[in-house]
């Protein structure tokens, strides 16, 4: 599926895309709040600006995708996949990390009050809110 595609079904009322292949998706400023992308393959994706506020992406594959200044308020994305993700300026409160590969993703500016991270899978070479990276 491409994006545009995504998008129209979205428009069109459609909230459910669990298990979605949709990598390298253009998905910038895209609003998919509240939709089911669970297991979805958003690899390399581009959700820049995009709102993914109350969005399930739990066990997702978002590998090396671009979500800076994403609003995932909210969202679930326990047992994602966000290795390499750039999460930067993204709004993360409120949302459900637990169980997480965030290894190498950069959190740098983005907003973590009350985020769930229990369990993570991997820290290791993240970079923080703060700038700091995790070793």
């Amino acid at each position: 599926m491409k994006g545009q595609e995504l998008i129209k079904r979205y428009t069109e009322g459609k909230r459910s895309f669990f298990k979605a292949e949709l990598v390298g998706a253009e998905l910038s400023g895209a609003d998919l709040s509240r939709t089911d992308l669970g297991r979805a393959n958003l690899r390399g994706a581009n959700l820049s600006g995009a709102n993914l506020s109350g969005t399930i992406l739990s066990k997702a594959n978002l590998r090396e995708a671009n979500l800076r200044g994403a609003n995932l308020h909210r969202a679930n994305l326990s047992e994602a996949n966000l290795c390499g993700a750039n999460l930067s300026e993204a709004d993360l409160s409120g949302a459900i990390l637990i169980g997480a590969d965030l290894s190498k993703a950069n959190l740098k500016g983005a907003k973590v009050t009350d985020v769930q991270l229990a369990k993570a899978k991997s820290l290791t070479g993240t970079t923080l809110p703060d700038g700091t990276v995790h070793e």
